[in-house]
């Protein structure tokens, strides 16, 4: 799985042949493991493989265009209120039933007045009720409209020739994303560039395996799995490269995805969560009879977890691997309690992170059901929110248990070196240099002030003669 690190450090001697075999050995180790998982999960993958068929599946698109209809975009130039008399209503909202209008009165609409980008003079564009009551519309935005002035038969229905579709939001997403790259790019370099590759690859596994697999009846629990796991090996390699330590995340991370699937797979059957009430959901139930409805909630719970997951053992993993390098003679007791007091730290802040993701992204809900003042209990497990708590608890326990169980294996990996200190020293020798060992004694001193490796703890120095004496130490 790659040498444990792509460069030596500044300052450090390159690594000796017994520090290179020790690796090597690592190495090996985590291979034995983990090639055999990525093989299966290829194969899993191509048997799983959707056919890409969509037939029987009997969804029309919102945005088909009947016969002399079209989608059209343009710029606001003026926008008015004025009585929905003055142009027809909107679909399905007769005159006179509109924006709070009291009986006998004429109700009173929004129109924007809309220079086409194709060119020609401005349109009347009947704005949405909701649209213009929650945000509104202002001189310039860009806005998509449904052009109804060429479809037969709308005029004597009484249809606005021109209704409001949605925002154009191009620009502003392209500028964020833009900005989102550069500052990846310019904090984390080469790294964040292989990063958001890899995130691009890992939408591309989603689009083509996952979805169109769940559309087919694939086993959802499979897809989420196996999908997950190619994700996960393709993103850590890409991003950290083939070192032990990116290998070691990878167990931790794969074994906290069985977690979470394991869980989720229980609760989605204890919980009955078969998405009643979304009305996404309702749709898709009536798309096609493949269509499981709870089979794609299972594989949504399993798959909102990855980031986070992903983010906890590469961490724990690198924490193990630092820690030992400054302190080479720790025992694997001592290690393992170093690293995991950095993983209770980790576990405390990433639990915060996904409940509070997990409301943010529910706060409607969550303002609908507080106005229902309905008892705690009840609107916890209720059908609109009892998926998302389900999400926050099975994810929270599978990134709680992958913390540890990443941990020991990094120790193990670590341990199975069989050296104190391979490459640290040119002479092979277990002890770091004295400002090193200065610095770390804290990582695993016994309290007679001894380092793991049973040595003495170096006496205190001025910090002149320190920085004098790191050039003879490193040089």
């Amino acid at each position: 799985m790659g040498a444990g690190h792509s460069h030596t450090p500044q300052g450090h001697p390159e690594p000796t042949p017994r520090a290179l075999a020790a690796r090597k050995k690592a190495n090996w180790i985590l291979a034995a493991v983990l090639v055999p998982l990525t093989l299966l999960t290829i194969a899993a993958m191509v048997l799983l493989w959707p056919s890409g068929s969509k037939e029987g599946i009997k969804l029309s698109s919102p945005y088909a265009a009947a016969p002399g209809v079209s989608f059209d975009t343009g710029k606001i130039q003026r926008v008015v209120v004025g009585n929905c008399t003055d142009d027809a209503a909107q679909p399905g909202a007769p005159t006179g039933s509109g924006q709070g209008a009291a009986p006998g009165q004429a109700s009173q609409c929004t129109f924007a007045y809309t220079e086409p980008d194709k060119g020609g003079n401005p349109v009347k564009v009947v704005i949405n009720p909701d649209v213009a009551k929650s945000h509104g519309v202002k001189i310039g935005d860009n806005i998509r409209y449904l052009n109804l002035s060429k479809a037969q038969g709308a005029a004597a229905q009484g249809t606005p020739a021109y209704v409001f579709v949605d925002f154009v939001r191009t620009l502003p997403i392209i500028l964020l994303a833009v900005l989102y790259a550069v500052v990846v790019i310019a904090v984390a370099r080469w790294r964040g560039l292989r990063a958001l590759i890899g995130l691009a690859g890992a939408y591309a596994v989603l689009v083509s395996f996952i979805l169109p697999g769940l559309v087919e009846g694939k086993p959802p629990l499979l897809l989420a799995i196996v999908g997950s796991t190619v994700i996960m090996i393709g993103v850590l390699y890409f991003a950290h490269g083939f070192t032990a330590r990116t290998s070691t995340a990878l167990l931790g991370t794969i074994f906290g995805l069985g977690i979470t699937a394991a869980l989720a797979a229980w609760a989605t059957d204890a919980a009955n969560l078969a998405g009643v009430g979304n009305h996404d959901a309702a749709t898709l139930a009536n798309v096609s009879d493949h269509i499981s409805i709870s089979g794609i909630i299972l594989c949504g719970l399993i798959i909102s977890g990855l980031g986070v997951l992903n983010d906890v053992t590469i961490t724990q993993s690198s924490a193990v691997w630092e820690l030992w390098e400054l302190a080479p003679g720790t025992s694997a007791r001592k290690l393992f309690s170093s690293a995991m007091r950095i993983g209770r730290d980790h576990i405390a802040s990433t639990v915060y992170t996904i409940a509070f993701a997990y409301a943010g992204a529910a706060l409607p809900i969550l303002i609908i059901v507080m106005l229902y003042e309905r008892p705690l209990g009840d609107a916890l497990t209720s059908a609109e929110l009892s998926e998302e708590v389900i999400r926050t608890l099975v994810g929270s326990i599978g990134l709680v248990l992958a913390i540890p169980v990443t941990t020991l294996i990094a120790v193990l990996v670590v341990k199975a070196t069989g050296l104190k200190g391979a490459g640290t020293t040119p002479d092979d020798g277990a002890r770091p240099p004295a400002v090193v060992r200065e610095s770390v004694a804290t990582v695993g001193a016994s309290p007679d002030g001894r380092l793991p490796d049973g040595s003495a703890e170096p006496a205190p120095e001025s910090r002149r003669g320190r920085r004098a004496a790191q050039p003879a130490q490193h040089g």
